[in-house]
């Protein structure tokens, strides 16, 4: 009787199992389904609602005039020219900010005595808002292109910087022995030991420095500009056209989900060992 008992359970191992009911969590496709129809069916409130005055039309118009007024956009070039004016404002911007910052980070994580120089200064300025710092920049670069880029560069620096620092620092010990013992160079330690090592954290800064860029460039395009998304939104709710400004909101979020998706096909092709 226990020989039976225990080749069923061999044959089937749910047999005599502890395992809870629903401990196998649902299927791949119910979870796609799910993430699809839960955003449409948040529309479908929306449009109800709105179309029942339930919601005031005058502020959250219905899901199907936004969409329209955003083909129209699309259709003209007008929406398409804005997001063009502040993608390369963001790219500019984390050049700027990016690249020093992963230097920068990588020399504290190698090196002690820069570290032990550099953080103070970094924890005194880091918490600083960087919007409140939008004031200062518009002194010294004016209106201009300039003071934009540098906004999104202040936001990206510290970002990145911190996780670069971070990332060097749970280096394993062995690898910068290894390298040191076979007389690496200092050119080597930063290409060979600390950026590989590093890089998904950087990569992990770099994601959420893109996020800080977009809420940065939205505020710069407030307050001096006559181009970009966030002049669009702004202007929108000056003159009180509640569909463009809708219109503006979705296309950063769409500008976001892309840069997400981006940012997580550089992870597979930079970081193959992660897999």
């Amino acid at each position: 009787m226990s020989v039976d008992l225990e080749c069923s359970r061999a044959d089937n191992p749910s047999v005599g199992s502890a395992q809870p009911a629903g401990a196998a969590g649902p299927p791949l496709w119910a979870e796609r389904c799910l993430s699809v129809l839960s955003p449409l069916l948040l529309l479908v409130v929306w449009e109800i609602l709105s179309r029942e005055g339930v919601l005031d039309a005058r502020f959250f118009s219905s899901p199907t005039k936004i969409l329209i007024v955003f083909g129209r956009l699309l259709e003209s070039g007008e929406l398409l020219y804005h997001l063009r004016v502040s993608l390369v404002r963001i790219v500019l911007g984390l050049l700027l900010g990016g690249i020093p910052a992963i230097i920068l980070g990588l020399s504290m994580g190698l090196f002690p005595l820069l570290r032990a120089a550099v953080k103070p200064l970094v924890a005194v300025i880091y918490p600083i808002p960087k919007l409140a710092l939008l004031p200062l920049v518009l002194l010294v670069f004016g209106l201009g292109e300039m003071s934009k880029i540098v906004v999104i560069a202040t936001g990206v620096f510290f970002m990145v910087l911190l996780n670069t620092v971070a990332g060097v620092m749970n280096i394993e010990r062995i690898y910068l022995d290894v390298a040191r013992n076979f007389g690496a160079s200092r050119l080597a330690f930063y290409w060979t030991v600390a950026l590989p090592g590093a890089l998904p954290m950087i990569l992990t800064g770099i994601e959420l420095a893109i996020g800080v860029a977009f809420l940065l460039i939205v505020a710069a395009e407030f307050v001096g500009a006559n181009s970009g998304i966030g002049y669009l939104i702004w202007n929108a709710w000056q003159v009180f056209s509640v569909e463009v400004m809708f219109a503006g909101l979705i296309a950063i979020s769409l500008m976001g989900y892309a840069t997400s998706l981006l940012l997580e096909f550089l992870h597979g092709k930079l970081i193959p060992w992660k897999q």
